[in-house]
């Protein structure tokens, strides 16, 4: 059996969860989310906790078990505390700025580079070389910080581009260092 399949999601208080099949609502203080889950998989809401089970040991119930528990106890974190990610900018003359809900990147190109976050995606810029991409949603959380990382990759050898709080970059000698 699955060890996080079967671990049980207590719901906290202010938390409100609606079972209909395979559609599930979630209900909290930051706001609601909604998924339709494989139907084979049973979703049950036993007091204050939600409990999945699978019909049968077969691979692909095996498969969805332990992922259907993972994205309903991310459902339930992001209606109450919600998810951010963290992302640098490095190297010379890197800059970000917010113009109304558009975020603004100077990266080098001939151009600014202006990113309109996602439904339910807020971009905050507490400096110029720091982004903080903030949602319920942590699938959505983790596209717009990929697409945002994607214009500017950090490189091998100097290390310039957007990259995540706390990555580590593998550094690479240059051709000067081969003797």
């Amino acid at each position: 059996m699955s060890r996080i399949g079967k671990k049980p999601i207590t719901i906290p208080g202010g938390v409100e969860v609606k079972i209909e099949g395979s559609h599930v609502t979630v209900k909290g203080p930051k706001g609601t989310l909604e998924r339709d889950f494989h139907p084979d998989i049973v979703i049950k809401q036993v007091d204050n906790t939600l409990v999945v089970e699978r019909p049968s040991d077969h691979r692909t119930h095996r498969a969805l078990h332990g992922t259907t528990r993972s994205v309903l106890a991310n459902m339930v974190e992001g209606v109450t505390n919600g998810f951010s990610k963290t992302l640098e900018l490095v190297g010379v003359g890197y800059r970000a700025n917010k113009k109304g809900n558009t975020l603004v990147l100077s990266l080098g190109f001939s151009h600014p580079v202006e990113i309109t976050p996602d439904e339910g995606i807020e971009l905050e810029v507490p400096s110029q070389t720091q982004i903080i991409v903030k949602g319920i949603d942590k699938e959505k959380v983790g596209a717009q910080a990929a697409k945002i990382r994607a214009w500017r990759r950090p490189e091998p050898y100097k290390g310039k581009g957007i990259k995540y709080a706390g990555e580590v970059i593998r550094r690479k000698e240059g051709k000067a260092g081969k003797k």
